[in-house]
């Protein structure tokens, strides 16, 4: 697809992203809806956004896209995404959400949910991308518009907040965390968690320190990609609070990834893994991208479960999972080392609010993790069974498409003459049982990206190497 990718359309604001072009992308969704609704009312569609400068623009731009197709729509202001995926569920009705997650403040971007709160599938993106790229930038032509006594209205919703805040109390044990009485340090990079987890968290009966918990889309404490160069302030205030656990989000807060209580940053994946391996059982099974760390594989082996690799991206990870749900199979969690966690039987979206009451309950002693002590718990405990790997990772860029296609042939070379397990459903993945490496070309720059996993940092280096030197041998001959 060209305007969609695996997690809806991002751009910078001004050059892709203007209100033109999203009131396009609203417009064609509008239409998808509208063609799908078989009921006697108007179809409504629910609206929401994250706290970016252009938020506003944007989401008065879709709300018109949308009414001008013939839909109602419910407007829920500021609210994360698990949020409005929480509401279009309980409404049975399609959502729009205005955001661009982890990306600088120059960003905006557009993601789409089906009236079952689930992320739009490829299917149905193709279907409004069709659409889109039907339509002049004028709008003059594509889809039609409503006559004009069929133009949909809107309305406001206020208690969309209050609501998924309720829902993540409701599905964790609030007396367990409560009576471990923790110390949570949080970090919502300004984003839109800024508006509920400050508040979910105390509800829990956690005791609450904040930093960049203010609504800002100019983020002026910290970018929006919850990574260790971008918070160091989190780490600063859990040694000085005394926290038990440092949390931080994304500009969505459909992520959360976590700090121990020395104020150092905690390995996603294994992160990741803890929570897996609480849940999962003999004949489950759980589902990452073609990047997953040995520690979820360890995870899923001493579980006595299954592990399901898909192409990177929450899109493919979803599907699987409908898939394999389908076929009768138990997924308690699955998802990726970004902190992009996924609990199915709540709910299948990444929710950074309800992975951190999650975690919160490990810490108070709520699960078993094979090799862990019961009672309340440190998170360095929690993680302590996953730990033992290092990571590499490494872009090389190309300049041409003949150098493109120099590069993949010499990747293709390399996994053929390995010894390994090569897995080619994103790219090429080694395995060599306790260890492996992938490349994977970049689906939004020009370069290919070089991951490797292994319990030594010299291994890891390696393998990643190795495979870099091939990449750089193709080039050179071209």
């Amino acid at each position: 697809m060209e305007v969609f990718g695996s997690s809806g359309v991002r751009g910078v604001v001004g050059d892709l992203m203007t209100p033109a072009f999203v009131g396009r992308v609203a417009r064609a969704a509008g239409t998808v809806w509208r063609e799908r609704h078989d009921g006697p009312d108007r179809p409504v569609a629910a609206l929401a956004r994250d706290t970016r400068r252009t938020g506003e623009t944007f989401a008065d731009a879709a709300a018109a896209g949308l009414t001008s197709v013939g839909l109602d729509v419910h407007r829920l202001g500021i609210v994360p995404i698990p949020g409005l995926q929480a509401y279009a569920e309980r409404e049975g009705i399609p959502g729009l959400m205005v955001t661009a997650s982890h990306n600088p403040p120059e960003y905006n971007g557009v993601k789409l949910i089906g009236l079952d709160g689930i992320e739009l599938d490829r299917g149905d993106l193709e279907r409004v991308e069709a659409h889109v790229r039907a339509m002049r930038s004028d709008g003059a032509i594509g889809p039609a518009h409503a006559p004009w006594d069929e133009t949909g209205r809107t309305r406001r919703v206020g208690d969309a907040r209050r609501r998924y805040i309720e829902g993540v109390l409701d599905a964790v044990d609030r007396r367990a965390i409560a009576d471990a009485g923790l110390t949570v340090a949080l970090d919502p990079g300004h984003g839109a968690g800024a508006l509920t987890s400050p508040a979910l968290f105390r509800e829990l009966g956690c005791d609450v320190v904040t930093v960049n918990a203010t609504p800002d889309g100019h983020f002026p404490g910290r970018n929006p990609e919850p990574v260790p160069e971008n918070l160091h302030d989190l780490g600063r205030l859990v040694r000085a609070a005394g926290a038990d656990v440092g949390i931080a989000h994304d500009g969505d807060a459909d992520r959360a990834v976590f700090y121990d209580a020395t104020g150092e940053p905690v390995e996603g994946d294994a992160t990741l893994a803890a929570l897996a391996a609480a849940d999962l059982a003999p004949g489950n099974a759980t589902v990452s991208a073609v990047n997953v760390s040995q520690r979820l594989v360890d995870a899923a082996d001493r579980a006595g479960a299954d592990l399901e690799l898909t192409p990177i991206g929450s899109t493919h990870i979803i599907t699987r999972i409908e898939e394999l749900q389908a076929e009768g199979t138990h997924v308690p969690v699955a998802g990726e080392g970004n902190g992009g966690v996924l609990f199915p039987p709540y709910r299948l979206a990444r929710d950074g609010g309800y992975t951190a009451a999650r975690l919160c309950e490990l810490l108070a002693g709520v699960g078993d993790i094979v090799g862990v002590d019961a009672g309340r718990r440190t998170v360095r405990e929690i993680v302590a069974p996953f730990d033992g790997y290092e990571n590499v990772r490494l872009n090389v860029g190309y300049g041409s498409d003949a150098e493109r296609e120099a590069m993949l042939d010499a990747i293709g070379t390399h996994a053929d003459e390995s010894e390994a397990e090569v897995t080619t459903i994103d790219g090429y993945r080694l395995d060599f049982g306790d260890a492996w490496v992938l490349a994977r070309e970049s689906g939004t720059e020009p370069l290919v990206r070089v991951y490797a996993e292994a319990p030594s940092r010299e291994r890891a280096e390696a393998l990643a190497h190795a495979m870099r030197e091939d990449i750089h041998g193709a080039m050179q001959e071209h």
